[in-house]
């Protein structure tokens, strides 16, 4: 039980030190950050920081002979690590702390928990006193970077940690990078690690890192993606939605092909989990369009699936529900308009879109939405029956050549006309509606 273990050593053999040190710098053992940062208002005195150096002095002096002293220095850079007491942690390392001293019950040493605090002028300190800046712990083999990547407030310690020499693309027990635990730990709700994830791109971080098991950057966003069609409401579902395009959009300039299944039998890629509830994730299925997803995978091809395939299931499950519900009309008329502008986003760099072999034509009806899903696949059918438009080839082209998006800036240093840029980024004029441009949750809409 290496735990009791652990906390019968501290208890018994050094806590008495560890305790005499935090007392002399008047830091009270188990009170939290919280506590501390009041205690003034309580009727505390204000620390005199050289009064309580030259303390702390006094007491090391005594207390050097003792058998467990660098036990107890060390522990109690593990305390003053946590609160960031910088000044206090410089004379305990003057009298030999060990930088990496391990704590007995978590495992973690001082330059882990001064992250786990957001401390990031520990953090400089400790590593800048030659602290092993990859140091993992033996329970999770966390590295201070994975660590400071999982929490938004961290952000200063990842900033210090990068700086300093981590090295992004290192890998936890279970093959998880820095990027990976960004992502794994934001639910896009309560947690939304956007800075995070921008800082360890924009420092090399590898944007298809995946472990044994398939988990990555992807898998994880797809994840959150789905569970904002759980949201218990509009404004839950919005707020989920705006963090999965703007993550999306960081993946998407370094390079993940947003069209490819993860893995065999794993998580569906971005793109087809976008269409498979495209109307209620129209923003981020227009955005993968526009920034030039393939509309079927582009791992395993329209076997596996395609973009027609999913819009045509999601169109049947919505105007044609089971057991022969009525379809809101009004409905209706804006899941088919919808579906058409899904259909242009991919089009705008894909001009031809082949229909998959075997997709079976809706039956004529007399209801709205069924005599609108058989007219929109009319159309598509004929449409792709006759060749693209010169004009749209072109402009794929163009878009294919311009990449990697966003293309704004370079299409706009072209020596072209205005109008011809517009007609070049179509998107910037195609904007959603109003209330097609946030994520809707599942409940509710049928």
């Amino acid at each position: 039980m290496p735990f009791l273990h652990g906390f019968r050593r501290i208890l018994f053999e050094y806590q008495p030190l560890v305790d005499a040190i935090l007392l002399t710098i008047g830091v009270e053992e188990g009170a939290s950050a919280q506590e501390e940062k009041f205690a003034y208002r309580r009727g505390a005195q204000p620390v005199d920081q050289d009064t309580v150096c030259s303390s702390l002095v006094d007491l090391l002096e005594r207390e050097s002979k003792s058998s467990v002293f660098e036990e107890g220095i060390s522990y109690a850079l593990f305390k003053v690590a946590e609160r960031g007491l910088v000044y206090a942690a410089e004379i305990l390392l003057r009298y030999g702390a060990n930088l990496n001293f391990e704590d007995p019950v978590s495992y973690y040493s001082p330059l882990h928990v001064a992250v786990l605090k957001a401390r990031p002028s520990m953090v400089r300190l400790l590593v800048g006193r030659s602290a092993d800046i990859e140091k993992r712990d033996r329970i999770h083999e966390s590295s201070p970077l994975d660590l400071a990547s999982e929490e938004s407030d961290r952000l200063a310690c990842m900033h210090a940690l990068l700086d300093l020499g981590a090295n992004v693309n290192a890998k936890d027990k279970l093959g998880k990078s820095a990027l990976v635990h960004a992502l794994a730990y934001s639910d896009g709700l309560t947690v939304q690690n956007t800075e995070n994830i921008e800082l360890l791109l924009q420092r090399g971080a590898d944007v298809h890192a995946a472990t044994q098991v398939g988990e990555s950057a992807v898998s994880s966003l797809v994840f959150v993606i789905k569970q904002s069609l759980e949201a218990r409401n509009n404004e839950d579902a919005a707020q989920i939605g705006s963090y999965c395009v703007r993550v999306s959009e960081l993946l998407l300039a370094h390079g993940t092909d947003a069209s490819r299944c993860l893995v065999e039998d794993g998580e569906p890629s971005l793109t087809q989990a976008s269409l498979e509830h495209f109307d209620l994730l129209l923003p981020l299925a227009v955005l993968l369009l526009h920034r030039g997803a393939a509309f079927a995978c582009s791992r395993h091809g329209a076997a596996c699936w395609s973009g027609h395939t999913l819009l045509v299931k999601r169109l049947r499950s919505v105007l044609q529900p089971h057991g022969g519900g009525t379809v809101d009309e009004r409905r209706a008329l804006e899941i088919l308009e919808q579906a058409e502008f899904v259909l242009e986003a991919a089009r705008l760099n894909h001009p031809s879109l082949p229909l998959p072999p075997g997709l079976e034509p809706p039956v004529p009806g007399d209801n709205p939405g069924t005599r609108g899903l058989f007219e929109l696949h009319r159309r598509v059918v004929e449409q792709e029956a006759s060749p693209p438009a010169l004009r749209c080839l072109c402009r794929a082209f163009l878009r294919r050549h311009l990449q990697p998006w966003p293309l704004d800036d370079k299409i706009q240093a072209l020596p072209l006309p205005d109008r011809l840029k517009h007609f070049l980024l179509p998107e910037n004029i195609q904007s959603l509606k109003p209330s097609w441009k946030s994520f809707r949750p599942l409940h509710g809409t049928q």
